[in-house]
């Protein structure tokens, strides 16, 4: 690599300016490393936390065999129906296990349900959906895999800033034995990304730490603050069960809006009209919603099977992982929690 373009490298790095794509073959990673660190000390991280954060540091040949395996996105027609993977992932076992999570931490979730209008059941559900309610939290050398994602080059922008928001994270006073997680760089019993970290994780319990590595109350109160932030609208479920009427057209409601991000996911539901509209069309909530709701209808595996209207807290629920199988098994599992 020339002199020159490493040059020009740094400078944009150091500014935090986007720079031209550069190929991991064209930079060693111990060359590309400083950069990364320069960037860090250049945003307030102090030496002593990058020398114990890259103390050894080498490129991780599993982590980039895994971002290269990860699929774009879809254009095959169709997609696998909800039933069984709701079966698989709203099972006895997170079901009683968030029940058992919900009356460890109920004097705890109360106050975050008050302080942030987030539904406790939502809060353990995401949680127990994540980590197996902080059971299986991911082992891999977070500073390791970013700066492996970074080097590589194929989602630079994101994971280089993602390793020196991990570093301001570790100055915080975190080892680099608690700083491990998935190979993407989630984290902690939420699975944050660091900058989710420096910006929503919350304190919990009043100790002055924001540890969702090792504290669940910390954690909790972490997961309902992204909520909020989110926009999730206080007292309005998720959701409700709806009767659909034999022979009723659902694609005759079919959405316009085509969705900038995950627009799969989002083309699945219909147009949004208020519970009243619904049921002056012959679609039922089986639980009572506002009459002037607005609520989308989502029948996912066609006509003669459940049907559901979302609320726009669906869509919050989407902010935390795009997948209509990711949400709704969160919705259905938090239900199940509160019954």
């Amino acid at each position: 690599m020339s002199l020159r373009k490493l040059l020009l490298f740094a400078s944009a790095s150091l500014l935090g300016l986007p720079a031209a794509p550069i190929a991991a073959q064209d930079m060693s990673f111990d060359a590309y490393l400083q950069l990364l660190m320069a960037r860090a000390r250049a945003e307030g991280v102090s030496e002593a936390t990058l020398s114990r954060m890259t103390a050894g540091l080498t490129p991780n040949q599993r982590v980039i065999q895994l971002d290269q395996s990860q699929p774009g996105s879809s254009s095959s027609p169709g997609y696998p129906p909800l039933a069984p993977y709701i079966a698989t992932h709203v099972d006895s076992a997170r079901i009683s296990g968030g029940r058992r999570e919900f009356a460890n931490y109920h004097s705890a979730l109360s106050r975050i349900e008050r302080e942030y209008g987030v539904p406790a059941e939502v809060v353990v559900a995401i949680w127990g959906h994540e980590t197996a309610y902080g059971r299986v939290k991911g082992g891999f050398d977070l500073s390791q895999a970013l700066a492996t994602l970074a080097w590589e080059g194929r989602r630079r922008d994101l994971f280089s800033s993602e390793w020196v928001d991990l570093m301001k994270v570790a100055d915080k006073g975190y080892s680099r034995n608690e700083l491990k997680g998935s190979w993407a760089g989630a984290f902690g019993n939420p699975q944050f990304l660091p900058s989710v970290y420096l910006r929503l994780a919350t304190d919990g319990d009043g100790d002055g730490r924001a540890d969702i590595m090792n504290n669940s109350v910390d954690a909790l109160a972490s997961i309902a603050n992204y909520f909020r932030d989110a926009g999730w609208r206080e007292g309005q479920p998720w959701g409700v069960r709806a009767y659909v009427p034999s022979g009723f057209d659902v694609d005759r409601y079919k959405t316009e809006l085509v969705g900038p991000v995950c627009p799969r996911v989002h083309e699945r539901h219909s147009q949004y009209k208020t519970a009243a509209e619904w049921r002056a069309l012959g679609v039922q909530a089986q639980v009572p919603l506002a009459e002037n709701t607005l609520v989308t209808l989502f029948q996912p595996d066609g006509p003669g099977t459940p049907a559901w209207l979302l609320t726009s807290n669906y869509r919050v629920i989407l902010e935390y992982n795009c997948s209509n199988y990711y949400a709704m098994s969160v919705g259905l599992l938090a239900d199940e929690i509160a019954r």
